[in-house]
């Protein structure tokens, strides 16, 4: 599954990638060569991204199932315990 953004995630992503190369590697790089280092990212490290986070999703719905029973679980048979509270003098 190929992983793609949006035209306008796309479009920050590459003036976030020249502000980095700018601001840490005392280079610009332009519009095109950005792009390609974003597609590079997108297709080698971006699955493993993605991988990890089906897994979270994954565990932390399990960890919500395995909880349903407490938080919708009613006691059964509770209509008489309401009448047999402890009477006085006997």
């Amino acid at each position: 599954m190929a992983i793609e953004l949006s035209k306008e995630s796309r479009t920050t992503a590459i003036a976030s990638l020249q502000r980095y190369f700018l601001e840490n590697m005392d280079e610009e790089i332009g519009n095109i060569a950005a792009g390609g280092l974003l597609c590079f990212f997108l297709e080698e490290i971006g699955p493993a991204i993605y991988n990890k986070a089906v897994t979270d999703v994954q565990d932390r719905l399990q960890a919500k199932v395995l909880e349903i029973d407490i938080e919708v679980h009613e006691d059964e048979f509770q209509y008489w315990r309401k009448f047999d509270k402890p009477r006085k003098g006997r």
